[in-house]
């Protein structure tokens, strides 16, 4: 078994899509003729999104997202978190935490999208002898 993909339940999907386009360079991979379900292309792990309606009507209904009491985070690793999350920002990215350098050899910073979902910018952890 392999990790394949992870579905987000948003409002807009192709609101969503666009501004992972702007904010991270993400790719589109599809959009569904419907628009309620579509991925961005991230390398071995999908990140998908459906919307919230396809998901009611499925019966599945979902819950609003809050980045300050997150139950889990997307990570986006660069080699410069500080251009990386002036990106995000100016797409319209919420600052939930400015570039820090970690005690564990990583730089981070913290941002949610216009869903609410946290995302870490994050450098790779630079391993210490």
């Amino acid at each position: 078994m392999r990790f394949r993909y992870t579905i987000f339940y948003v409002d807009s999907v192709p609101e969503t899509l666009a501004f992972y386009e702007r904010a991270f360079g993400l790719s589109r991979g599809f959009l569904h003729e419907s628009e309620d379900y579509g991925e961005l292309d991230t390398g071995a792990v999908t990140l998908s999104f459906s919307s919230r309606e396809l998901m009611t009507s499925l019966g599945k209904p979902t819950l609003e997202h809050n980045p300050k009491n997150p139950v889990f985070e997307i990570s986006l690793e660069t080699d410069d978190v500080k251009a990386a999350l002036a990106r995000a920002l100016k797409a319209g990215a919420r600052l939930e935490q400015d570039v820090r350098d970690e005690e564990w050899g990583q730089t981070t910073s913290y941002v949610s999208d216009p869903n609410g979902f946290l995302i870490a910018i994050c450098s790779p952890v630079q391993m210490s002898d």
